[in-house]
């Protein structure tokens, strides 16, 4: 099982250095798992970038794998992350969920770099 962080979706939907490294992951539907807070998170930073329909184009591609919601235990989870790792809110949701479904996170953001079970490509 397969999760990517915001930063990684936004790579590969830019085309950018680092987003043939995020494509087997993303494009491999069947194993990817989607955190609701990365849909809200790309859907953001695409409408601010470029429009609406881009925006939307974005978040349906994304909605190919499984969407996991946030409900009250994984928001507890997310928290004792956030608090051991040192980590801002939507990575601790991010990073939980991973844990909770046994998934690679996919990651270009330093916060995750050498935590356990992160696929961690830095950014060129």
């Amino acid at each position: 099982m397969n999760v990517v962080d915001s930063s990684a979706w936004l790579e590969y939907f830019a085309g950018g250095p680092n987003a043939a490294h995020f494509a087997p992951a993303i494009e491999d539907t069947d194993k990817l798992v989607v955190p609701s807070l990365t849909l809200y998170e790309v859907f953001k930073r695409v409408l601010q970038q470029a429009d609406q329909t881009s925006a939307l184009r974005a978040v349906s591609a994304m909605q190919q794998g499984s969407v996991v919601d946030l409900d009250a235990s994984l928001a507890i989870e997310a928290a004792l992350l956030g608090n051991e790792f040192q980590l801002p809110l939507a990575d601790s949701v991010i990073l939980a969920t991973a844990r909770r479904r046994h998934a690679v996170l996919w990651t270009q953001d330093a916060d995750f770099e050498g935590l356990d079970g992160v696929e961690f490509h830095r950014r060129t």
